[in-house]
């Protein structure tokens, strides 16, 4: 793992994955810019994930209206996992804000999470800031459904986070890229984070009605994938070994632990 992200500086990247989200691409953007106009470097990109709705053609337009943004596209559909770190990589900046494309997370949020990484505020090793959504404005099924799972996976994996599931989260690019990577691992980003040594804090944000479109996730591939991932991350957990450096021969600096 490399050396420890530097503190929030206003230069940020903002990832947004999308797939079949045309109706809210223009709407999301307009906020984005909205919350973040005080910044000092901003960049947005937006990951379409092999749409075929016409996500592709809003895109092309939106670029024209807003010139900070830029979009990476799959040829075809990878899911989640993928298009978060094919944006990811493509950012320019060392600090990477994440919400989900369907209108759900409020970018006005952004703010309060980058805050924890600035210099003066961010606790030592901070490395991941995820929002949690206090008011879920999902149906009941799916409100009862992440409630289980959140507990099952808090239990077993201890990584002490309420919602994992939430797409609002802020966390050093680096950081990011050096963490194991597999389909779903969007959804345990912070076992993952603690698994490598970086501090996770959790910080209340809203959650909004979708207004267009349809969401890609259901109970059932939410459950059943869910169970084999959770075991696979348990079974990395256990075989993480971080070794703690010694001074080199004669003294000198000490080489980080990560």
């Amino acid at each position: 793992m490399s050396d420890a992200t530097p503190d929030f500086d206003g230069r940020l990247s903002v990832v947004v994955p999308v797939r079949d989200e045309r109706e809210n691409v223009a709407t999301l953007l307009a906020e984005i810019h909205e919350a973040l106009a005080g910044l000092g470097e901003l960049e947005v990109l937006y990951v379409d994930d092999g749409s075929r709705d016409g996500t592709a053609e809003a895109l092309v337009e939106a670029c024209a209206r807003y010139p900070r943004l830029r979009v990476v596209r799959h040829s075809e559909v990878c899911g989640q996992s993928a298009a978060l770190r094919s944006g990811v990589r493509a950012a320019r900046f060392p600090w990477v804000a994440t919400l989900d494309g369907d209108g759900q997370n409020d970018p006005r949020d952004l703010p309060a999470l980058l805050a924890l990484v600035s210099p003066g505020r961010r606790a030592p090793g901070l490395e991941l800031v995820a929002g949690h959504r206090v008011t879920r404005r999902d149906t009941w099924l799916r409100r009862l459904s992440s409630r289980v799972a959140n507990g099952v996976r808090s239990w077993l994996l201890g990584d002490r986070t309420p919602d994992t599931g939430c797409g609002l989260k802020v966390f050093g690019r680096d950081f990011f890229l050096a963490l194991p990577y597999f389909d779903h691992m969007h959804r345990f980003l912070p076992a993952l984070a603690l698994r490598e040594g970086g501090g996770v804090v959790s910080v209340p944000v809203s959650h909004r009605p979708r207004a267009a479109g349809r969401s890609k996730y259901g109970v059932g591939n939410r459950l059943w994938v869910g169970i084999v991932d959770l075991l696979g991350v348990a079974w990395l957990q256990r075989r993480m070994r971080r070794p703690v450096l010694a001074p080199p021969p004669g003294g000198g600096a000490r080489a980080p632990s990560r």
